[in-house]
């Protein structure tokens, strides 16, 4: 019977819960365990380990990617008009002057592509970094596994929901523990907000790269021109949150290490 709870694992425990969800998971091996602290909490060649290098790298790629689009717009934007004006007077815009906007717009897609890519390689060495840790932090919350934070990535459709499954986890493992003991609640609403803009810039995309395969006459490739500039202000607004998630996730990890690692309390019950 697979857990109540997340669905995924076996169940174990009288009330249907795996070893994860109940907190009985056994205690993590020695290659995963801080064995010594250096400054700040963070593990001196072990786990956890800082990611505050890789975030600050994460940000200031999220922020070219920002910029790139804003260029872009700019650059759909005039392509867009050069392409109106071919839709009311043929003679209003030269074949010199379409080539000359459409090949510009193509160098500058190339440089949002490998800007992009960069970034998401970046981003997912964080993301993965972080799930480590989580896992020092309280491995009886993660419902996925650490591999599921680079390969819940590229499965498709799973990708659609796996990698917040993931953040979900980390989240909550990374959560400063209270004076009582306990963690602390910290509200979800940014880590909701960055996931949803995410999926609307996915759904975005395969939009306008469909009206812009469709697209033949200059009217139709104007139209086209505009859902991009669209798609590209949603993505500026997804890399803002993006921004601040890896900034407020980055600052909850730093302060979580500081201080002791809680042990899972186990569940009355619960089979070993």
């Amino acid at each position: 019977m697979l857990c109540t709870r997340c669905r995924i694992r076996t169940a174990v425990t009288d009330d249907g819960l795996c070893t994860f969800c109940s907190g009985t998971r056994p205690p993590l091996p020695e290659d995963m365990k801080p064995r010594a602290t250096g400054p700040g909490g963070w593990g001196v060649g072990d786990w956890p380990r800082s990611p505050v290098g890789l975030s600050w790298a994460v940000t200031a790629l999220l922020g070219t990617v920002i910029a790139t689009d804003l260029v872009a717009i700019v650059s759909g934007l005039h392509l867009r008009g050069v392409w109106k004006d071919l839709a009311a007077d043929f003679t209003a815009a030269p074949g010199s002057r379409v080539q000359s906007a459409d090949h510009l717009h193509d160098t500058l897609t190339d440089v949002q592509s490998t800007v992009f890519l960069v970034t998401g390689i970046l981003f997912i060495l964080w993301f993965h970094r972080t799930r480590r840790n989580a896992e020092v932090f309280d491995p009886s919350v993660q419902k996925m596994g650490p591999g599921w934070a680079v390969g819940g990535w590229f499965v498709p459709v799973a990708n659609l929901w796996f990698p917040y499954r993931v953040a979900d986890g980390i989240w909550t493992g990374s959560a400063p523990i209270g004076p009582e003991g306990g963690r602390t609640a910290v509200p979800r609403g940014l880590l909701n907000f960055w996931w949803a803009l995410w999926i609307a810039t996915l759904l975005s995309d395969q939009i306008t790269a469909r009206a812009q395969d469709t697209s033949m006459e200059p009217e139709q490739q104007a139209h086209a021109l505009a859902l991009v500039a669209a798609a590209d202000a949603l993505e500026i607004v997804a890399a803002v949150l993006a921004i601040l998630f890896v900034r407020a996730l980055t600052r909850m990890q730093v302060e979580r290490a500081a201080q002791p690692v809680v042990p899972a309390q186990p569940v009355p019950g619960a089979h070993r």
